[in-house]
Formats: C-alpha cells, sequence, structure tokens
C-alpha cells in the first residue's frame, strides 16, 4: 500500500512540475511579447511577469519538482526491480533531459531578474518552440510509462510517431505565429 501512495505523490507532483514548467516559459514568451509596448506599459508588465516567474519558480515548479523526484527515488527503494527493465531506462534517459531543460528554464529566471526590464535577448519563436519541449518530454515518458516492455519490442514506431507529433506541434507553433504576424 505505501507503494501505491507513493507513486500517486509522484504523479500528482509531476503533474504540479510540468504545470508550473508549461506556464513558466509562457511567462518568458509574454514578457518577450512587451518589446513592442510603450515604455510605460512595458516597463510595468516586465515588473509583473519576473515577479510572477520568481514566484511560480520558487513556489510551485521547485517544490513539486523536488517532491516528484523524492517521491521516485523512493520508489525505486520500494522496489528495486525497477532498475533492471529497459523501459525504466528509457524514462531515466528522458528524465536526464527534463533535467537540462529544467536547468535552461532555472537560468532564464535568473537572467529575467538581472534584466532589470530590459529585452530579452532570445527570439520571440525560439521561445515558443522552446515552450513544447516539456511536452514533448511529458509524451515520452508517460507513453514510456503506460507501454511499458512494449516499447522495447515498438520503439521504431513509437520514435516515427514521436518525430511526426514533435514535426506538427513545430509547425502549428509556426504557423500560429505567422498568422499572428500577419494580423
Amino acid at each position: 500500500m505505501l507503494y501505491t501512495i507513493i507513486k500517486a505523490l509522484h504523479i500528482i507532483f509531476m503533474v504540479s512540475y510540468f504545470a508550473g514548467i508549461f506556464y513558466l516559459v509562457r511567462i518568458f514568451v509574454y514578457y518577450k511579447d512587451t518589446d513592442e509596448f510603450a515604455d510605460d506599459k512595458k516597463r510595468i508588465l516586465r515588473e509583473q511577469y519576473t515577479f510572477m516567474a520568481r514566484r511560480l519558480w520558487n513556489i510551485i515548479t521547485v517544490p513539486a519538482g523536488v517532491i516528484m523526484a523524492v517521491c521516485g527515488l523512493v520508489m525505486i527503494f520500494l522496489n528495486p526491480g525497477l532498475m533492471k527493465m529497459g523501459w525504466f531506462h528509457l524514462k531515466l534517459t528522458f528524465l536526464i533531459g527534463l533535467a537540462v531543460y529544467h536547468y535552461w528554464c532555472w537560468k532564464k529566471v535568473l537572467h529575467l531578474k538581472a534584466l532589470h526590464g530590459n529585452t530579452l535577448p532570445t527570439a520571440n519563436i525560439k521561445l515558443r518552440q522552446a515552450n513544447e519541449i516539456a511536452t514533448f518530454i511529458l509524451f515520452l515518458v508517460v507513453f514510456t510509462v503506460i507501454l511499458k516492455s512494449m516499447v522495447i519490442e515498438y520503439w521504431w514506431q513509437l520514435i516515427a510517431g514521436f518525430f511526426v507529433l514533435v514535426f506538427l506541434i513545430m509547425m502549428t507553433v509556426k504557423l500560429v505565429n505567422k498568422n499572428k504576424k500577419n494580423k
């Protein structure tokens, strides 16, 4: 029963963590969107977005990520057989990618604070595309966990499907931004 409770907590805090990461990068996009605004409006919004990003990071994203990771480690401790399963190694590999993305987000939060209201040097389209990285990682982890042993057997179909999904999402982002510029 303890394992099931820890697993439920792991999933709850995984959802909270991803909600924080998803919204955090949107805040970066909104901050960058202020480049075209009048100075007073730009200053007010940038101060607010910086405040929101720091609060989201410190109060929701990082604590949820820590609890998610601790619950994951407890599950490994309670069921060390996980470390012998191929699908679990794949999940851990994707989590390394998530750690890199987490680090990138943390650096952006620090960068926002250091900018003191100045513009982000990152292109808006790059921020919008970076916003999708967490979505890709979430897809990879969830499909890996749900499909488990099938991941190893049908790996090439899953990889092909994943790249089709990535392509469709990236093209949608580009199309939406193109239409937004034309308005």
